[in-house]
């Protein structure tokens, strides 16, 4: 049997783990590369996707879900397996990936950028709806504990992951002697809305576990708070906007949810709160329909039904591009919150342009800002940044903390992987280099029997 990483392999995007074993094989995940040089590394994939009988999806993030699309209209026929939650949030995720493709692919044709083949977008809706046409919903394994077959000789289970609404540690049952867990993105422990990651029941003697914060400690989450209400304060006193880059789908509602609480606490002041992100209304909407689904703490924040946590008096959301465009030119204060997350691409960045040259103005940074991204450079402290091809100073505060990371830290992922059952070889991914080589000393340290692995990008790794 192997396991072939042939993305998040000592980085954080692209997450697909192909699993092969004598009777069948199973790719984990199917997500896209982000960063600079993501484009090229998103229009064809490294395997046959003939060759793959069945995909199962962690969570709806498209660094783990944005290259099914091509997989299916390359030639993959098998079915994708995921939660009922993954399922409705990465139909929305997918199609908001082809408009940007698509709008990527007619900026590059009208500037004659690179060759006439990219010039055609990397997917279409078309693609889209093809491939969610192959998706079955799994329940997680305290809804249904059966195994569920899903390839020859395997089977599939999943557990909560805490990460994102939907999201899932799924287990694969791949012969009566190989149990694999795969981590997905695990969440942060005691935080809001989701629940707690879960740990899986059955031995599984092969850990395919996350890395992304394998090196660090988040800050309290408490204390984040407290810094969240500082800060918006702060930006709000002189006037300014207070742009926070924000991932539509988790980040967003986890802010929405926490400046829901500062306000009604009277610890910022009622500014206009803007969910500037069609996609993130869409998704919040996902996130109400999915309330049972929260953990206990969101039912006593906010007790009743008529108390919303995801809706309240000064918020609201934009849905065209005229309504985005007028919040450059509002008079201040107020909190715009946008996509992409790590400032690729997207409305943030034509919020940067406006606001990033004003030291009045803030961005504040909630999330991980990988190698190469525009967010990565602003957040070491850049003096100039380059926003669609013109360069703009940097004099807006920045303001960057970790807390509000959907991944679990180091001492919560090794607390959860000391806990699952019968681990002899631990396979480290989705983590820069620096991250997964801590990680594994600390591995190394605390289980020296385990055979601990840091692929490279295509590297076949072996179980007997």
């Amino acid at each position: 049997m192997t396991l072939t990483c042939y993305g998040a392999a000592g980085g954080v995007t692209g997450s697909k783990h192909l699993v092969t074993t004598e009777r069948a094989t199973v790719l984990l995940d199917c997500g896209m590369f982000q960063g600079p040089d993501a484009d090229g590394r998103n229009r064809t994939l490294p395997f046959s996707p003939r060759d793959v009988d069945a995909v199962v999806i962690s969570h709806a993030h498209a660094d783990h879900t944005g290259m099914l699309p091509v997989l299916v209209r390359d030639g993959f026929r098998g079915r994708v397996y995921a939660t009922a939650a993954t399922r409705d949030i990465m139909r929305l995720i997918l199609l908001d990936a082809a408009m940007i493709a698509a709008e990527d692919a007619l900026f590059r044709k009208r500037r004659a950028l690179g060759d006439p083949e990219d010039w055609k977008p990397t997917m279409t809706p078309e693609d889209v709806e093809r491939a969610m046409e192959r998706v079955d919903a799994i329940p997680y394994a305290h809804e249904s504990n059966a195994w569920h077959d899903i390839a020859d000789g395997i089977a599939l289970k999943c557990y909560d992951a805490g990460h994102i609404l939907g999201s899932a540690v799924p287990v694969l049952r791949l012969s009566p002697d190989h149990t694999l867990c795969f981590s997905g993105d695990l969440g942060a422990a005691d935080v809001p809305i989701l629940r707690n990651p879960e740990v899986p029941l059955e031995p599984c003697d092969v850990l395919l576990c996350e890395t992304t914060y394998g090196d660090r400690a988040h800050p309290s989450f408490p204390g984040a708070t407290d810094a969240l209400a500082d800060a918006v304060s702060r930006g709000a006193a002189r006037g300014g906007t207070i742009v926070i880059p924000a991932f539509s789908l988790g980040r967003t509602q986890l802010l929405i949810y926490l400046l829901h609480q500062l306000a009604d606490a009277g610890r910022i002041p009622r500014i206009p709160i803007v969910v500037d992100s069609p996609l993130a209304s869409e998704l919040t909407t996902v996130y109400a329909q999915y309330r049972d689904a929260y953990d206990a703490e969101s039912r006593s924040d906010f007790p009743g039904a008529q108390h919303v946590p995801l809706a309240f008096e000064n918020l609201r959301f934009t849905h065209t591009r005229d309504e985005s465009k007028a919040l450059n030119s509002a008079s201040g204060p107020m909190v715009i919150i946008s996509a992409s997350g790590m400032m690729t691409n997207g409305r943030i960045v034509h919020h940067l342009r406006h606001t990033i040259a004003d030291p009045r103005n803030m961005v504040l940074i909630t999330g991980f800002q990988a190698k190469g991204t525009t967010g990565r450079r602003i957040q070491d402290g850049a003096k100039e940044v380059t926003l669609h091809g013109e360069s703009y100073p940097v004099r807006a505060e920045v303001v960057a903390f970790d807390a509000f990371s959907a991944h679990a830290d180091q001492p919560q992922l090794l607390a959860w992987a000391d806990r699952v059952p019968g681990v002899r070889h631990a396979v480290l991914v989705h983590g820069e280099d620096d991250a997964r080589a801590a990680f594994a000393a600390q591995l190394a340290e605390r289980h020296p029997a385990w055979r601990v692995d840091r692929p490279l990008e295509g590297q076949p790794i072996s179980f007997t």
